[in-house]
C-alpha cells in the first residue's frame, strides 16, 4: 500500500514530512503536489491514502487542510512488518 513497483510516492511523502520545515506546520496538498511535480488530484489521492492508513492525520489553518505525520502510528505499522506481518 505504501509502494508500488514502480513508484515509492507515498514513502517519499512520509519521508518529507519528517523534515523539520514540514515536520513542524505540516503541508497541504497543493504544497504536494508542487514538490513532486504532480497534479493536485493525485496529491490529494496520496495524501488521503496515508491519512486513511492512519499514517497522516490532519488539522486545520486558515481554512486550509494541513496533513502532519501521526508518529505512533508509523512505529506501530513498523512493528507489526517488523514481525512479518
Amino acid at each position: 500500500m505504501l509502494r508500488t513497483p514502480t513508484d515509492e510516492t507515498r514513502l517519499r511523502i512520509l519521508a518529507w514530512l519528517k523534515e523539520p520545515g514540514p515536520a513542524a506546520d505540516g503541508v497541504t496538498a497543493d504544497a504536494v503536489a508542487e514538490r513532486f511535480s504532480m497534479p493536485h488530484p493525485v496529491a490529494v489521492s496520496h495524501l488521503r491514502l496515508l491519512q486513511a492508513t492512519g499514517m497522516l492525520r490532519t488539522s486545520l489553518s486558515e481554512g486550509r487542510v494541513h496533513y502532519h505525520r501521526d508518529e505512533m502510528r508509523i512505529a506501530e505499522v513498523a512493528r507489526m512488518f517488523e514481525k512479518g506481518w
